[in-house]
């Protein structure tokens, strides 16, 4: 069986895109550009054995707290994925406080896998990035895939619930893939909450069935954390056209607000074999134009991303937007996966 990692890692038919103008007059995406790319992984697959992240570390969220910054991350130790959390004062430099999502053998849901992409915070893209509390605790969102592996099988997206961002007490299902469109059928990935007004907004991005299968994102709604209902404008984000970024995937959004503004940071799949960060712009939060620009690319061969530069998560600090990202190098099945992280300013 192709699992997504290897499709993903597939033979790479070329070399990456160049970055495109601007979209427009008054050039929009001036506050999103992150070009200078730290050199080396800020996190990577701690090597210790038995380790929940021996193998690999992936999907990035950043936010701060108690002056300093905090980075949760899915570990993979060659079984499936589990949650942990490091801590920073420059969010360059991390150290690592151990898992705060576990599995459950014990769990038809998490018995294999249960991965955090995002607890509810501050989306204003200057704003500090703390995290938000509903009815005195903390929320995140999280997926599990049903079997061991990496990401095999139709993944669920459930909530998690905290008072201290360390230890979180898992909540129901809230998502499955059979109640879901035709896009999404296949199985759900990574799920982004934010809160707007009233109203809870998981955006989520969602594969078809079959094989070669294709990822959209799309979004769901709550005002109680409960009854979510399927947003009829999803998918938000589909495919490009052949040949372009995201012509396989559009995928992982994060989603963010500047000065009235709207942006969806997300990856794209290209069927040239790459995987690129992009960026999507819009009004509110149910509709985004997507821009021709690639925001981070992958590097040069030998470099830290030379195979993929996507998974975004983005915070800003003393003046400068950080975009952390997965980044991999190497050849499937002994690429290397890690965290890497660029910047709107130079290092």
């Amino acid at each position: 069986m192709i699992d997504r990692r290897n499709l993903i890692g597939g033979a790479i038919a070329g070399a990456g895109l160049a970055a495109l103008p601007a979209q427009a007059a008054g050039d929009p995406l001036a506050p999103y550009r992150t070009p200078y790319k730290h050199p080396r992984l800020i996190l990577g697959g701690s090597g210790v054995k038995g380790s929940f992240d021996e193998k690999a570390v992936d999907c990035p969220f950043v936010f701060s707290a108690n002056g300093k910054f905090y980075l949760t991350y899915v570990g993979f130790d060659g079984t499936g994925y589990q949650t942990g959390i490091c801590e920073s004062r420059d969010l360059v430099n991390w150290k690592r406080l151990g898992m705060i999502m576990s599995r459950d053998p014990n769990d038809p849901v998490t018995r294999h896998n249960i991965a955090c992409a995002s607890i509810l915070r501050e989306n204003e893209l200057r704003s500090p990035a703390r995290l938000v509390k509903v009815d005195g605790q903390y929320v995140a969102a999280w997926h599990a895939y049903p079997s061991p592996g990496y990401e095999e099988g139709p993944a669920v997206i459930g909530l998690a619930f905290s008072k201290d961002f360390m230890k979180w007490e898992r909540g129901p299902v809230i998502l499955r893939a059979e109640d879901g469109a035709e896009w999404e059928r296949g199985g759900l990935y990574k799920p982004y909450l934010i809160k707007v007004g009233d109203t809870f907004h998981l955006y989520y991005n969602a594969k078809t069935t079959g094989s070669p299968w294709k990822e959209q994102t799309g979004l769901a709604i709550s005002k109680d954390l409960k009854t979510w209902t399927r947003h009829p404008a999803s998918p938000l984000l589909v495919n490009g056209p052949k040949g372009s970024p995201d012509d396989r995937f559009a995928s992982d959004p994060v989603v963010v607000t500047h000065q009235g503004k709207w942006a969806m940071f997300y990856f794209g799949l290209s069927t040239d074999g790459f995987a690129r960060d992009l960026i999507a712009l819009g009004d509110g939060p149910t509709s985004f134009a997507k821009s021709n620009e690639v925001l981070i690319d992958v590097g040069p061969s030998g470099s830290i991303d030379e195979k993929y530069a996507h998974k975004p998560a983005v915070i800003w600090h003393d003046g400068a937007l950080y975009h952390f990202y997965c980044a991999v190098s190497g050849k499937w099945p002994n690429d290397v996966r890690g965290l890497a992280v660029a910047r709107s300013r130079p290092w």
